[in-house]
């Protein structure tokens, strides 16, 4: 992949480089990788990404990784060798949303195997598991999946999604790649209590647990492990080192991740199925960092020789594990870094396939994707 970085990015430079790369004849396929700290404007954008003559996808992020570094500002417009087909899932909110349908219309007349799906989605969308779900009922595993949630931790929704129809809210942008990739999953949080189940919920909202009120529960097993108080600091602020944990059969738990609470109710980053049980985790540096690299042996694993040496890497990793481990980031970095070209997103969620098991949207988890520069 060729990486374009602006340091200083707004729609006007953006635009032109967007352009620039499209016009490049090894370009097939752009993805665009921005920080919502820029406030880029989709008035301005879009006429430029309703023109592209090439497939466009991507997402606006809270921090991008570029060199090896975790950034507030800029933006990456990534040249492409391979071809990708490109659909947009709009409504990603709507009840009744038809979302198995649409993905069928899309992609259900091609043959996805040995392909790589790139999946972004409006990280504050409230059906996005609902997509995740109609994703694996259409297509099941015959791609690998990795793509992650955009927007802003603001918790405001807004237009965060890179389009061939512009620049987009509560949708999701869909990218079948003709790449063969290799994808690493882990995370490293571990349970502090016992299950509970969800006595009620709706869709990525926690009602009750036990048969209590959600927060009531949380706050009790949260407090007395950490000391501290959800009355002397914000709920996200004492919330981000304590994530719920979702139960898989014979692999890791999957994390959601409390962001905002309301009232007694906490709203999770993914939904919370109502009648399941969920676990409070708890983590550290050391085994987050440690959760990383495994993500990246995972995927390095996935790997043969045979395949040829022109590989890029893409890491999209939670924005919250940034929060929480500060500077301790940087290692989590260099653990993964191989020495292949590499470009990432911090972003509210993670969705990839965990091998031939699984297709998840996750919290607070480590996505490592390894993939051919160039359809062999």
């Amino acid at each position: 992949m060729h990486l374009h970085f602006l340091e200083v990015p707004n729609s006007t430079n953006l635009g032109a480089l967007i352009q620039r790369v499209a016009d490049d004849p090894d370009a097939r396929s752009l993805m665009i990788l921005a920080c919502d700290a820029d406030n880029l404007q989709a008035e301005a954008l879009n006429p430029v990404l309703r023109s592209c003559p090439k497939p466009v996808f991507g997402g606006v992020f809270p921090r991008i990784i570029h060199d090896r570094k975790a950034l507030e500002h800029g933006a990456l417009v990534i040249g492409l060798r391979f071809e990708a087909k490109c659909g947009v899932i709009p409504g990603l909110s709507d009840p009744a949303g038809d979302y198995f349908g649409t993905i069928l219309d899309l992609f259900g007349e091609m043959d996805p195997t040995e392909q790589t799906m790139f999946v972004f989605v409006d990280g504050l969308s409230t059906r996005i598991t609902a997509l995740i779900d109609s994703l694996f009922n259409c297509l099941g595993l015959l791609p690998n999946y990795i793509g992650g949630g955009a927007g802003s931790l603001s918790f405001q929704q807004k237009p965060c999604l890179f389009t061939n129809h512009g620049l987009l809210q509560d949708a999701a942008i869909l990218a079948l790649a003709d790449t063969r990739s290799s994808i690493g999953v882990a995370h490293g949080w571990v349970p502090i209590s016992d299950a509970y189940k969800v006595t009620e919920a709706d869709h990525n909202t926690v009602i009750s647990l036990n048969r209590r009120p959600a927060f009531e529960v949380y706050k009790e097993v949260v407090e007395a492990h950490s000391g501290r108080t959800f009355a002397a600091e914000p709920f996200f602020d004492l919330a981000k080192s304590y994530p719920l944990g979702i139960a898989k059969l014979d692999a890791e738990m999957i994390v959601r991740d409390p962001i905002i609470l309301d009232g007694t109710k906490m709203v999770c980053v993914g939904d919370v199925a109502e009648g399941g049980h969920v676990h409070i985790l708890s983590g550290n540096p050391d085994s987050l960092v440690a959760g990383a690299a495994h993500a990246r042996e995972l995927a390095e694993a996935g790997i043969s020789e045979e395949e040829g040496s022109g590989r890029s890497m893409l890491f999209v990793d939670c924005i919250s594990r940034v929060l929480f481990l500060e500077n301790d980031f940087d290692r989590e970095l260099k653990v993964v870094d191989v020495g292949l070209p590499m470009a990432g997103a911090l972003t509210l969620g993670e969705i990839a396939n965990t091998g031939d098991a699984y297709l998840e949207f996750y919290n607070k988890t480590s996505v490592v994707g390894i993939f051919d520069d160039q359809r062999a």
